[in-house]
This record gives C-alpha cells, structure tokens and sequence, in this order.
C-alpha cells in the first residue's frame, strides 16, 4: 500500500527541506562485492546468477526502513512492500521493463521472477506494480564496467542498483556495484550499510 506522509513526521524532514528542490538530488556509490559465493550458489541451484542477487538486494533493502519511503512529485510517500525492477530483452530485439515483488522466499522470488520475465520477453510487454516502493536494477553483463552513472530525472526517483559482468580471478569472483539513491530517501551512511549488508548476505546465502 502507498500512502503519503508527512515529511516533519518522519526521520528525513532536515533531508526533504534540503533536497527536495535540489536539481541534482541524486548521490552514487561504488563498491566491489565478492561474489564467489553468490556464483556457486546460483551454479549449484539452476538458477539465474541475476534473479539472485536481485534475491539478495530485496532482502537487504527490506531490512532498511529508508528503502521504504520515497520522495515524489514534491511529496513523500510511504510504501509496505517491496519490489526489484529488472530490464528484460525482448523477442523482437527491444527491452522492456518488469516489476518483480519481493518475497523472503528465494525459491518464490525466483519463481515470480522465471514467470514475469519470461512473459515481459514474450509478449514484449513492460508489468508495473503500483503499490509496491520499486528497487531498480539495470545489468549490462556484456562487459566489465567499474561504474556506471544513471540518468537523472524527476519521473524517478527510485534507488537503483547496477553491475555490468562479473570478474573471474584465481580464487575469487567480484563485481563492481553501483548504487544511486535520492538524497531525501536517504543519506550516505544509509547506503553504505546497505552496501555492507549486501556483501553479508552474499556471504551467508
């Protein structure tokens, strides 16, 4: 459910008078995760290395309340759930765009996952889900990429998550990860934790 709420009732009041009207209200960290574990794991289970650390992200961001509230259009909303968007390709050579909820449940997670991308890259459909606070998520796996910058613009102002193909060493595998963030959602310190608590996660799945 998305509600609008208050911004003097909430921790992030001195955040939405400072940024709100910023025209570059957008930060970007970069931080270069192991993923060895997160790799064999995928490996060892079938299932898409992407669909779980998307997985993973959800389960992070869910843990976080900032992940939670967002700014828009001038105001400030408050959603219950969550959602990771992934970008699909599709049939006739194009993208499209498609909102997967987040469940605790690795196993129904990538269950909706198989189920709403393999549709999306079908019937080349884009599927929102409008009462859902959405994590967005862009892999770009043709290259190796150190960071990637997104675009700016007040239609969307949702955190976003972004890696490109990750790196093979001797012993380990790693992967670059960018994360852009709304400056009245939340502040560095925010967005390093959930840094931090990805690459945990990562260790311990």
């Amino acid at each position: 459910m998305k509600q609008e709420i208050s911004p003097k009732e909430t921790s992030r009041a001195q955040a939405f008078e400072l940024w709100m009207s910023s025209p570059m209200p957008m930060v970007t960290l970069v931080k270069i995760l192991d993923v060895t574990r997160l790799r064999k794991y995928a490996k060892r289970h079938s299932m898409p290395f992407n669909m779980a650390l998307c997985w993973c992200i959800g389960k992070v961001a869910n843990q976080i309340e900032e992940f939670f509230t967002i700014p828009e259009q001038g105001k400030l909303y408050r959603y219950d759930r969550l959602a990771i968007n992934v970008i699909v390709s599709n049939a006739k050579g194009g993208i499209n765009s498609c909102d997967i909820p987040f469940s605790k449940d690795l196993c129904q997670f990538q269950a909706d996952y198989q189920r709403l991308t393999s549709n999306s890259a079908k019937n080349c459909q884009s599927s929102f889900l409008e009462d859902y606070m959405i994590i967005g998520t862009s892999a770009m796996i043709a290259t190796e990429l150190d960071c990637i910058i997104n675009q700016y613009t007040d239609k969307f102002c949702n955190p976003m998550v972004m890696w490109g193909k990750y790196r093979k060493h001797w012993f380990k595998v790693t992967l670059p990860i960018s994360f852009q963030f709304h400056h009245v959602q939340m502040d560095g310190g925010h967005a390093a934790r959930f840094l931090e608590e990805l690459q945990k996660t990562i260790n311990t799945i």
